[in-house]
């Protein structure tokens, strides 16, 4: 059953207190990304997107301006950060007061969003693995950080699935030094990602997912990001176009097993699962 607990971050001076599972919606302004109706690449699309998302109840918009996609172009920090300026421009005309993450590996590119155009929160899909400036890039800003876990690139991540005492086991041991490194830099604000799909076979990505709680265990808010990814659809048989109920399925396990911020390309039926799973386990009202 469900081990949510209330945890508070700090957005820009405002201390948050969050008393039920966020959903932090996908606003990827990418031709590229691997889900093609997560896509947003002109302005109107990118607007159209973005009122989609704080329409249907997203508590956060996560801006994405490089497909971490197997195969996908790689881009110049200048390109990735137009893109996520873009981004953030057509979500602050919607609301000036949307909570805003920015998708970036690069510390350079997370300064700029934070400094320059007003962005909330750093997600890190390398955990500060790709640029070994980031993690003291978030300690100065002072922001919230989503740190994921991930091994290699996402060229080579598929190369880096041996874990010597099992998946869960390792993934909470490199992570748990990562948080002492940022503890360590003055970084209070920390979110943690276990990285489904990034380093892990399909059979480790639901490994992890039975072992969850275990995560727990570290006392920090805990992100899932499993909307519509080959964990689904290679098991289903299906494609990620068709994988919004298997989503919602894993997105319920992952809030009964005390997950407290959903990433997902739909937000309604996220929402819809918060909603759900509150009402069972009486934890929180939406």
């Amino acid at each position: 059953m469900s081990k949510f607990t209330q945890f508070s971050i700090n957005i820009r001076g405002r201390l948050m207190t969050i008393t039920r599972p966020w959903v932090m919606g996908i606003l990827n302004v990418t031709p590229d990304s691997f889900y093609a109706g997560s896509r947003s690449f002109d302005d109107d699309a990118i607007a159209r997107r973005a009122k989609q998302l704080l329409d249907e109840g997203a508590d956060i918009i996560d801006i994405g301006g490089y497909s971490s996609r197997p195969g996908a172009d790689d881009i110049s920090p200048d390109e990735e950060f137009s893109r996520l300026k873009r981004g953030i421009i057509a979500v602050r005309k919607i609301s000036q007061n949307a909570i805003i993450s920015i998708d970036t590996f690069r510390a350079d590119v997370a300064r700029r969003a934070i400094l320059d155009e007003g962005a909330d929160i750093i997600n890190d899909i390398s955990g500060g693995t790709l640029d070994p400036g980031m993690h003291q890039a978030v300690a100065d800003m002072h922001v919230p950080y989503v740190l994921m876990h991930m091994r290699g690139t996402p060229s080579t991540m598929q190369q880096h699935c041996r874990y010597e005492h099992g998946v869960t086991a390792d993934v909470i041991a490199e992570m748990g030094q990562k948080i002492d490194h940022l503890r360590q830099l003055g970084l209070c604000d920390i979110i943690i990602d276990p990285g489904f799909g990034f380093a892990k076979t399909i059979e480790q990505n639901y490994e992890l997912m039975s072992n969850l709680e275990e995560f727990l265990l570290l006392d920090l808010p805990l992100l899932v990001g499993i909307s519509r990814k080959s964990m689904i659809y290679r098991l289903t048989g299906s494609t990620p176009a068709d994988s919004l109920n298997g989503t919602t399925v894993l997105n319920t396990a992952a809030l009964l097993h005390g997950a407290g911020i959903l990433r997902v390309h739909d937000v309604a039926q996220a929402v819809e699962a918060v909603k759900i799973v509150g009402a069972i386990t009486g934890e929180y009202r939406y």
